[in-house]
């Protein structure tokens, strides 16, 4: 049996949503297909957490923005106790980082760690965090180059640069 949100989240990410220009599930939609909630038991999840990757999704969709985000520098993250909790140092690091080339401006970071914290995860660990935000920027319209961008950094040992 497979186990976890993030394993639904990135069986549907690589079997629906990247696999061609013209992604079969749409994030900016409620996920709600009985033919695939089959498909994904079949694959060994189970049906608790398929619900809860599709509740996931759901609330992804929900707060998808309706204009192109903007990059704007915001002010400096402190991030909660709960939040220090649950993201490791090396993946806090890496979504200031995200910041600060303008891959990520200040409401899509808020969004990657809304996701983020909504994972059944007990420690949100790098590896977890790119993936989130690979789907946060999936979603996000006009990010397009940042989503390029952050795909060739998940098989990356060390981020590129942003030129």
């Amino acid at each position: 049996m497979k186990e976890g949100i993030l394993d639904v989240l990135l069986y549907l990410f690589e079997h629906y949503f990247v696999v061609s220009d013209e992604p079969s599930l749409d994030l900016a939609a409620p996920v709600q297909d009985e033919p695939l909630m089959e498909e994904l038991q079949r694959e060994g999840f189970s049906p608790v957490e398929i619900r809860n990757a599709f509740d996931w999704l759901d609330s992804l969709a929900r707060q998808r923005p309706a204009t192109r985000p903007t990059n704007h520098r915001g002010p400096t993250r402190v991030f909660h106790a709960s939040e220090l909790d649950k993201l490791d140092v090396e993946a806090r690091g890496f979504l200031l980082y995200l910041e600060q080339q303008g891959v990520l401006g200040a409401d899509q970071r808020e969004l990657v760690l809304d996701r983020a914290l909504a994972l059944d995860l007990e420690n949100v660990g790098l590896d977890d965090l790119k993936w989130v935000v690979l789907m946060v920027l999936f979603n996000q319209p006009g990010s397009e180059a940042a989503y390029a961008w952050m795909e060739t950094q998940m098989y990356l040992d060390e981020p590129e640069p942003v030129h």
